[in-house]
């Protein structure tokens, strides 16, 4: 027996989910949020695709005052798309996941070039767009048309999995549990539907103890039910990645001029901009990081004590940190550039680099 009919199987006994429920519940309970149009306005795509950009692995309240500031400084598709990239790098910085900065400036024009810079409604041409997978276009084509399309993310995915007690694991499950989500749409407001379910699993459907009484589905709801509902949904164990190691250089002129780069435009935290370093590696080994250290002058290396940690996605990362201070007429190498110390702050610089900067300054 398959594990969505043994999932149905369970749903009858426990009840039927009912989506007016749910529906009703959010007419009282929406949040209220930057990017969500108020109760009977139509959403604008523009703002819903920003947005769900920017909340993929990342918090609510992270991404409120970043939406707020591109929102500010390019109020329509058309406008950001004929943005600089080195300009949209620079007012991302810190929100992580880089290459989502990139895609979303090249899903912007895309949607000029190939759309006369009004988004598409269907799920295909969304999906054909840069950087739009299936959950994003489900959001968009969901949230701004109303069309007939349930955008599963993690919240999402917790509610069904408790409300129909899905066994098996993510990610094997999200097939199923898309599927039951998807069995549970409305014949209208489809828009209203999918962000209630987010709503619900931001609010109520918590990972930890979550407030089954407030629940407007409590009754139909299997896991709670068997009173095992904190741990769903189930998840196979994760694959903690191999530590990585390098070193980076800060070098300050005499005058106030940090030494900066821009790393390559493909692949991990690509354009975005750091200072000199090592490549990061499983086997480096610090004594030689100076082989690869920056040719400015003959610059007076000095080794930091500590590291500087950082996580990404997939692994941990160690850095060790050389400075040095150079006269104010050395020269930057190639592909090195000066930049003022007070404008530091204004560039692409990814939370890693900030890091570092933040571990020499106080030192040099």
């Amino acid at each position: 027996m398959s594990v969505a009919v043994r999932a149905v199987r369970r749903k009858k006994s426990a009840g039927v989910p009912e989506p007016g429920d749910l529906l009703a519940w959010y007419d009282r309970h929406r949040r209220v949020l930057p990017w969500r149009a108020r109760a009977g306005r139509k959403a604008d795509p523009y703002a819903v695709w920003l947005s769900e950009i920017m909340l993929q692995q990342t918090t609510v309240k992270t991404v409120g005052p970043y939406y707020a500031r591109f929102l500010a400084r390019w109020p329509t598709v058309t406008e950001l798309a004929a943005a600089p990239l080195d300009d949209v790098l620079r007012l991302w910085a810190g929100l992580g996941y880089y290459a989502r900065a990139r895609n979303l400036h090249a899903c912007a024009k895309a949607v000029v070039e190939r759309h006369g810079g009004v988004f598409p409604a269907s799920l295909e041409a969304l999906r054909a767009l840069p950087g739009i997978g299936d959950y994003t276009a489900a959001a968009v084509a969901s949230i701004a048309f109303d069309a007939d399309a349930v955008p599963v993310d993690g919240n999402v995915e917790r509610v069904v999995s408790r409300l129909f007690a899905v066994e098996e694991a993510l990610p094997a499950a999200k097939p199923t549990i898309k599927r039951l989500a998807t069995s549970l749409l409305p014949p209208a407001r489809s828009g209203d539907f999918a962000q209630a379910l987010m709503d619900l699993g931001a609010t109520i459907c918590t990972p930890k103890r979550p407030a089954c009484a407030l629940c407007p589905w409590t009754d139909a709801c299997v896991a709670r039910a068997r009173g095992d509902q904190e741990t769903f949904p189930r998840k196979a164990a994760k694959r903690e990645g191999k530590p990585r190691y390098g070193a980076a250089f800060v070098v300050l002129r005499a005058d106030g001029f940090l030494l900066l780069r821009q790393r390559p435009d493909k692949g991990l935290l690509g354009a975005m901009t750091e200072v000199p370093g090592t490549v990061w590696s499983h086997d480096f080994v610090v004594a030689n990081a100076l082989n690869e250290a920056p040719r400015v002058g003959k610059a007076p290396w000095r080794k930091l004590a500590g590291v500087v940690t950082h996580v990404f996605t997939h692994f941990p990362l160690a850095l060790t940190v050389f400075t040095a201070t150079v006269p104010r007429k050395a020269r930057a190498p190639a592909g090195a550039r000066w930049v003022r110390l007070a404008d530091v702050a204004g560039e692409a610089l990814p939370t890693v680099m900030r890091k570092v900067i933040a571990h020499a300054l106080p030192e040099l």
